[in-house]
């Protein structure tokens, strides 16, 4: 989880630098093909072409596709803090969905949802969220999702030269002081997989977290990959990816789009993330906009 305020004026020469030094991500965290369909989508009755017409959906706003995310708006996912742009993964799936739809771009529209209550219980002001949320059977309670639209490992960050920089197994992570934000993936791999004899530092954002890292006051971060090179590439230049965490056993962890409990747009909106991960979209977007993170070792 899913899933850099100081660093957005840097812009898109800073993503650059960024996708210019990692390599492979494909490696690392691939489109699973296996998680298509409406069964990701909470149980969501399958939806036919004609209930699906495009441009014509039953919409927040009439005509609109109302489209939530945080803010700040973090890179890689977006750029420029401006999600509106179509530059970053997320801004570009989003738009690539909302086209499926019939939305085009001037049919689309932006609302800020924090991360923390994109998945909260209650109505929602968005068609749907896109924001490194993790789908899992806990938010499905609340929320629905659509199918995955990209596969996910979490990722520790510690400053260069500190004791936990030069960890090489989980074991090396037991006495370190970690940080990950409330309510994330990040968290409940630090708690469920690290499992650290020193209880970890929990923040309301990512923000925060680095800046924690930064201050000293933790000693190692838990990110998804493509933000822990992000952070390191742009952000906090004087840390590194210390290592990756591999899958437990199951399936793939997910990001999905979060839509309100019962959403008619459900079985629409897999729809549309299947397509796009049929005819190669996904994939190619995210090559365009992750780029390559295989540099990172796993840890176990």
């Amino acid at each position: 989880m899913t899933t850099a305020s100081a660093s957005r004026t840097a812009g898109r020469a800073s993503t650059a630098a960024l996708l210019l030094a990692a390599a492979v991500l494909t490696a690392c965290a691939p489109q699973d093909a296996g998680t298509s369909g409406t069964a990701a989508a909470s149980g969501a009755a399958p939806s036919t072409a004609a209930d699906c017409a495009k441009g014509a959906l039953a919409t927040h706003t009439a005509g609109t596709l109302t489209i939530g995310t945080d803010k700040p708006a973090y890179a890689p996912w977006f750029s420029d803090d401006k999600p509106s742009n179509g530059q970053g993964f997320e801004s570009a799936v989003a738009y690539a969905v909302a086209d499926r739809l019939g939305y085009p771009k001037d049919k689309v529209g932006w609302t800020v949802s924090p991360f923390d209550k994109a998945f909260a219980p209650g109505a929602k002001d968005f068609d749907f969220d896109i924001n490194q949320v993790s789908i899992n059977d806990d938010r499905r309670k609340s929320v629905d999702f659509s199918s995955g639209y990209y596969a996910v490992r979490q990722a520790v960050v510690a400053l260069k030269g500190s004791k936990a920089a030069s960890a090489k197994s989980l074991a090396d992570l037991k006495g370190v002081k970690l940080g990950a934000q409330v309510g994330s993936t990040s968290l409940a791999a630090v708690t469920g997989q690290i499992k650290p004899s020193v209880q970890p530092a929990v923040f309301d954002s990512n923000d925060l977290a680095k800046t924690a890292l930064k201050n000293g006051q933790i000693d190692a971060l838990v990110l998804d990959l493509p933000t822990a090179f992000y952070v390191t590439g742009a952000e906090v230049t004087d840390a590194r990816v210390v290592g990756q965490l591999q899958n437990t056993g199951g399936a793939t962890e997910q990001f999905g789009l979060v839509l309100d409990k019962g959403s008619a747009l459900t079985g629409c909106v897999t729809r549309a993330v299947d397509a796009l991960r049929a005819d190669g979209t996904l994939a190619r977007l995210e090559k365009q906009w992750l780029s390559d993170a295989v540099a990172a070792p796993v840890l176990s």
